[in-house]
């Protein structure tokens, strides 16, 4: 990219592909640069660090990088414990200091993952195609811009300056263009010298899908895809329709799909979407109503299925799974097709994903096992939370030139582990402070200790090292659980997580074992691939169990891993490494070596609607109001039962449902 000069950045707007615009990195969100970089100056100064943010539309995230190498990143939900949380990521920003021993003036720049203007510039363009329709809307949204997104470059400097960041800001605060923060989140952090970068979502200023090509420490986007068509909205609309909550719920219907069958995959083509052979499409938004109104469908599309919108935790039918199976069956359709067309295109034999499309793990072990790439790598932290550190690292390489340092096969993600972690002396510090009664136990004693109550049966909730960056628990902020255990899947769901009881839970096994269990041998670290189970593990279902359907089939025994085998026989894996969490594969290798089975239930510790524990004290108090028997923080060991039951608390209604 380079500095960029003084002369006016073109910006060519359109609403279908569109080709690769200069300046996608600069200091202004128009392109046209009001202030001199000192360049020369940065490059003397070593180390370079650079802070990423993202935030104001959901998943605010930090992330700090120096000399390209990535320190830490967080979440801002995980300290504010409001999920999702879109505000000005102050905590994660003071994390990500503390963490790398820093203050806010050894900051070189700071660089948001979006363009704010242009994402203005398509509110308003939208709302001129479209009127009058939508006016209440854009009677809504206009003021929240006038206010505060339109000068959010003033917002960002006024909410730095809280966080101890000093007045020269103005010459350290850059934006990134949303989906070139996601390209680069996918392929600096890879391990590949050059990739295709497929990128998908919902919207992010114009684009919601691009094919960008990764070389070394260059990234040029060639072709996107334009709101108003995008596969995440349209994946969003069924999540509306379904009667999940969008941006939350996308999960949900993911996990819902394996119940039903694809009945309605024609009437979607026919009618909703236009699909063509190399991916690209065309929605027909008169279906659709989240171009100018406050919901995602429009009664003709509730015409076309037949009934309104499902209401939040109304009864699921068979007609909500099998319209599911659809929508699911159109989107791995779609990503196939688009991951074909580039790597033929580019010629790459490595791919690169992310956006929040890329966190559907079904689609994306569709791409593995057809094999349309030689490698593939998806960013853990796909959505927006991951723009913040894409964000970073596309203003490193791509803005300062600064070249990529690779490590061999191994990615930079540090296993995904790039949040807070606390010594021994702190978590005894903090159970103390609590009341909590523990016991202090060697590693060794702890691990063995772990198996020994996971054999039992009993849930464990497992605290240790760094928190993970990203949707999913990794083995750093888990709840654990005995897969071979028919009742595990709807124990956890119901009296631990409090949430549905159809939806599944991940396995989590020892890298070295994985072919041996599933349908797949390679790595999947962070919980991003879905592969079946290999035939020799399943157990062949009757035929009176066939004729089930739906969630009749939940309590009918797959595998010899019941509680992580979908009612497809599928599973969504986590391949566990002893380099990056060594801990983590200590528990599964004693675990293997109690029952011959190298497995565990792997899912987030939390409940529904609350964001994964970050510190001591919100792991006991998770502990203390789920059905969690036993909690492993650090070396210190709680058992539920040695508890005050004063210390117990009603915490199923402490979250809102998401």
């Amino acid at each position: 990219m380079g500095v960029p000069s003084r002369t006016q950045e073109v910006l060519v707007i359109a609403h279908y592909f569109n080709p690769f615009v200069d300046g996608r990195i600069n200091c202004i969100n128009s392109g046209l640069c009001s202030c001199p970089f000192r360049l020369h100056l940065i490059l003397k100064r070593k180390p370079v660090r650079i802070l990423g943010l993202s935030a104001y539309y959901h998943d605010s995230a930090a992330a700090l990088i120096q000399d390209g190498a990535i320190l830490a990143a967080a979440q801002e939900e995980r300290f504010t414990r409001k999920k999702h949380d879109a505000c000005f990521p102050v905590n994660a920003i003071g994390f990500c200091l503390k963490d790398a021993a820093i203050s806010p003036k050894e900051i070189d720049y700071v660089v948001f993952y979006d363009k704010p203007f242009l994402k203005f510039e398509r509110l308003l363009e939208t709302y001129v195609a479209f009127a009058p329709k939508g006016f209440n809307s854009f009677r809504k949204a206009i003021p929240i811009w006038l206010k505060e997104k339109l000068f959010q470059k003033k917002l960002l400097c006024e909410e730095l300056r809280k966080a101890g960041f000093e007045d020269d800001l103005s010459n350290r605060l850059l934006f990134s263009e949303h989906h070139l923060s996601h390209a680069a989140s996918a392929f600096f952090p890879s391990s590949f010298t050059s990739a295709a970068i497929l990128t998908m979502d919902g919207v992010g200023e114009w684009a919601t899908s691009s094919f960008a090509l990764g070389k070394q420490n260059k990234i040029e986007i060639h072709k996107e895809i334009h709101f108003p068509h995008s596969l995440g909205l349209l994946y969003s609309a069924f999540t509306f329709y379904t009667g999940f909550k969008v941006n939350s719920g996308e999960y949900k219907l993911m996990g819902l799909a394996p119940y039903g069958e694809p009945k309605y995959v024609r009437k979607i083509l026919d009618n909703l979407i236009d699909l063509k052979a190399d991916g690209s499409f065309r929605l027909d938004l008169s279906y659709f109503n989240y171009c100018t109104g406050l919901t995602m469908t429009s009664n003709r599309f509730h015409d076309l299925f037949g009934a309104p919108p499902r209401s939040a935790e109304a009864l699921l039918t068979r007609k909500h799974m099998d319209i599911a199976a659809s929508i699911q069956q159109v989107a791995e359709d779609v990503v196939l097709r688009l991951a074909r067309s580039i790597v033929k295109e580019t010629g790459e034999k490595n791919l690169c994903l992310a956006g929040g499309v890329a966190l559907n793990c079904v689609a994306n072990g569709k791409i593995l096992r057809e094999g349309i790439q030689d490698h593939l790598w998806i960013q853990p932290a796909a959505g927006d939370a991951g723009g913040a550190l894409g964000a970073a690292l596309a203003a490193y390489h791509l803005h300062l030139k600064q070249p990529r340092q690779l490590s061999g096969s191994d990615d930079s993600m540090k296993g995904g582990f790039l949040g807070p972690i606390f010594s021994d002396e702190e978590i005894i510090n903090s159970l103390e402070g609590i009341g909590a009664r523990f016991e202090i136990l060697e590693e060794e004693d702890l691990i063995s200790t772990c198996a020994e109550i996971l054999e039992e049966g009993k849930a464990i909730g497992w605290f240790q090292g760094r928190m993970e960056f990203g949707p999913r628990a990794l083995g750093g902020r888990s709840i654990l659980g005995d897969p071979r255990s028919p009742q595990m899947q709807s124990v956890l769901n119901l009296k631990v997580k409090f949430r549905e009881s159809f939806r599944p839970f991940a396995p989590s096994i020892l890298r070295e074992d994985v072919s041996e269990w599933f349908d797949m041998d390679g790595d999947s670290p962070y919980m991003l691939l879905v592969a079946d189970v290999v035939k020799k593990r399943k157990r062949v279902m009757t035929d009176e169990q066939q004729r089930l359907f739906g969630i009749e089939k939940l309590n009918v025994p797959r595998s010899d891993i019941p509680a992580v085998t979908h009612v497809d026989y599928s599973a969504r894996i986590q391949t566990v490494h002893r380099e990056t969490n060594p801990s983590y594969h200590k528990l599964l290798s004693a675990f293997k070596l109690r029952t011959g089975c190298p497995v565990l239930v792997n899912t987030s510790f939390n409940v529904r609607g609350e964001p994964i524990v970050c510190t001591p004290e919100d792991a006991f108090r998770c502990f203390m109001g789920t059905g969690i028997e036993v909690l492993a923080i650090g070396n210190c060991l709680l058992r539920k039962k040695a508890q005050q039951s004063s210390l117990k608390e009603d915490y199923a209604k402490m979250f809102d449902l998401d």
